[in-house]
């Protein structure tokens, strides 16, 4: 397979100084650009998984121009879509969030589809999952809120107070916690606050919690997720599981999740570009709202802070 993302993918670059293929060749060659927030485990699976299913489905001639972002950092996601757009790319790829917003907002010719946007009403990146209008739909990888918390009350019920850390600029991660403070209130639950701007501030929201609460919980935020093992030593050292929204997080030292299969997102985004590629107008394809969760815990950490994993049922995957 990696043979063959070698062969499929045009250019792969974090900056976004180097020139690249340019949209529909003289042979009618497709060109898709894929803005990557950043490069993190859970977004470069998606990216695969939809190279990979986009190849199966017979786009073996596509060109993949690939451009990681910086993090949030809207300038430089806005620069990379530019790009994109001068070249007359025929599609765009968003994957997360910010990318979305930012790729939404250069173009409203060139087709925008998004993959992971947790919540895209909310980040005004359609008006409906229904009917989303104009150039843009995709993906949404909305959290199954209820149970994740039933999960957390399953390993750990003494949890009173949930520290809640994440990125105030991330559209997606404050429509997540706006719905988990609702969700806590109706459970007679407490929490408490601590945001970050950058990876830079994650240890510190983190130790400012400590003492305070019982357990942490960040849904799926970029900018945490990518310092997210200084995140989990902060919690190990202080005897507090973390609650995530990716379980790529849990594998980074959370303790557990009920997320989603990104592999499983990617292939789907790949169907609906070739729906679209087909011919299929962007304004009449839903966005669709994955499904597909799985429930993972991390053994290691559940050891280090004396969760007892006895009991739990063969739907749960333990890792490592």
């Amino acid at each position: 397979m990696k043979k063959l993302l070698l062969i499929a993918v045009c250019l792969i670059t974090i900056a976004i100084t180097l020139t690249s293929c340019t949209g529909r060749n003289d042979d009618g060659q497709i060109t898709i650009g894929i803005l990557q927030m950043m490069e993190h485990p859970s977004l470069d699976l998606i990216r695969e998984s939809f190279i990979e299913e986009m190849l199966a489905l017979g786009y073996t001639d596509v060109v993949f121009d690939h451009r990681n972002g910086v993090g949030a950092d809207m300038t430089t996601l806005t620069s990379i879509a530019q790009i994109f757009v001068g070249n007359e790319v025929d599609l765009i790829l968003a994957i997360a969030t910010p990318a979305a917003i930012a790729a939404a907002a250069t173009t409203s010719d060139i087709p925008v589809i998004f993959a992971a946007a947790s919540d895209p009403v909310a980040a005004g990146l359609v008006p409906s999952l229904q009917q989303p209008d104009a150039n843009v739909t995709g993906t949404s990888d909305a959290l199954p809120l209820e149970a994740i918390f039933d999960f957390a009350y399953e390993l750990a019920p003494h949890i009173q107070t949930f520290g809640l850390v994440y990125n105030l600029g991330e559209v997606n991660s404050v429509a997540a916690i706006n719905n988990a403070k609702t969700l806590l209130v109706e459970r007679g639950l407490s929490y408490r606050e601590a945001t970050v701007a950058g990876t830079g501030d994650v240890q510190q929201a983190a130790l400012s919690l400590v003492g305070h609460v019982d357990a942490f919980f960040t849904p799926t935020d970029n900018t945490v997720a990518a310092a997210m093992p200084i995140y989990a030593q902060v919690a190990i050292d202080a005897g507090l599981p973390i609650f995530t929204g990716a379980d790529s997080m849990v594998l980074d030292g959370g303790l557990a999740t009920v997320g989603i299969d990104y592999s499983i997102l990617g292939a789907e985004t790949a169907r609906m570009v070739s729906r679209i590629l087909g011919g299929a107008l962007v304004a009449d394809t839903p966005v669709v709202v994955m499904q597909e969760f799985r429930m993972i815990v991390n053994r290691n950490t559940a050891n280090a802070i004396g969760i007892n994993l006895e009991g739990l049922g063969d739907y749960v995957e333990i890792y490592p």
